[in-house]
């Protein structure tokens, strides 16, 4: 298992927003739902994303965005049109002064928009809910990641977009998985690029030394590993893993074990209703005290806090 697999295997999509969107101009959509992660591929026509910092990104048929949140921003046809729809929390869409338009923009199955045959279309898949494995990738993100159409392909968005607007007995799984594979695929094309500013785990996977050590951490968190351990497995001495671990990384390797094992308890005491002790021996550490501490020290709540807030914030 590599970094980004391991990133992408614990939250997954389970019952995503999606929708196909189909809009004629001058329109213009403020998105502040807050969502962690949108995912928006441009069908046909042209469109802006304008977050409230930063540069306007010019969005052409082909491109695939990923929208990073919580952080608002503007969809419009042009950086000069004023929105007229608001997306608010819970996917509710208002006027800008909070005259609902749940309704009037209802166009059937996942259908949303302003008119069925508008010249802009695009489909938007959002995860609407944070688990802390997948924040680990969002803190390598920026706000606004393009990939562009004349740069890849994939046959997802022809898929995805045959099948959002169907409704037939388990069509919410499939597509949860069609959106998180076009995550995946978007991911890989966006960190491949040759100007991506890429995470350090992400760069560090094609390295003879860290590669491998990231791997064997990654498939196997409850083995109690040592320095020592880890560079015996690669072949390499533990001053020269050490020291390259820390350089491509920018932390020693413990350390780097530490985050993902906390991270996939977080997630798990969000995901599941598993004991601290189940969940402490499934990220490698012995006992619930020894997580326990570990958790607080990183997280500054205990375990059993944090599942309460999750659970609060879900609600």
């Amino acid at each position: 298992m590599d970094a980004l697999t391991d990133l992408l295997d614990g939250p997954r999509a389970r019952g995503a927003f999606m929708i196909r969107s189909t809009l004629n101009p001058p329109w213009s959509v403020r998105i502040q739902d807050r969502a962690p992660l949108t995912l928006v591929a441009m069908v046909h026509d042209e469109a802006w994303i304008v977050p409230d910092t930063g540069t306007p990104v010019h969005v052409r048929p082909g491109d695939l965005v990923i929208c990073r949140g919580p952080d608002p921003y503007v969809v419009a046809d042009s950086t000069s049109t004023e929105p007229q729809i608001v997306i608010q929390p819970g996917q509710h869409c208002t006027t800008p002064d909070g005259t609902s338009l749940s309704e009037a923009m209802d166009l059937g199955v996942r259908a949303w928009g302003t008119d069925p045959h508008g010249t802009a279309v695009m489909l938007v898949g959002t995860y609407e809910t944070r688990g802390a494995v997948t924040q680990r990738l969002l803190a390598a993100l920026p706000p606004l990641a393009v990939v562009r159409g004349d740069t890849w392909r994939t046959p997802l968005v022809g898929l995805l977009d045959e099948e959002i607007t169907k409704d037939e007995p388990g069509q919410e799984v499939v597509l949860d998985r069609l959106l998180d594979l076009l995550l995946i695929q978007t991911l890989r094309a966006w960190f491949s690029r040759p100007e991506a500013e890429q995470p350090g785990w992400y760069r560090a996977h094609g390295d003879p030394v860290v590669g491998p050590a990231l791997r064997l951490l990654h498939d196997d968190l409850t083995h109690p590993w040592t320095v020592a351990d880890l560079a015996a497995k690669v072949g390499a001495s533990r001053t020269a893993l050490a020291q390259r671990f820390s350089k491509l990384l920018g932390e020693p390797p413990m350390a780097y074990l530490t985050g993902i094992r906390l991270a996939h308890a977080a997630d798990l005491l969000r995901e599941s209703d598993a004991t601290l002790d189940t969940i402490a021996h499934r990220v490698g550490y012995g006992t619930a005290f020894a997580l326990s501490t570990a958790f607080k020290r990183e997280h500054g709540t205990s375990p059993q806090e944090y599942r309460s807030n999750a659970a609060t914030a879900t609600a």
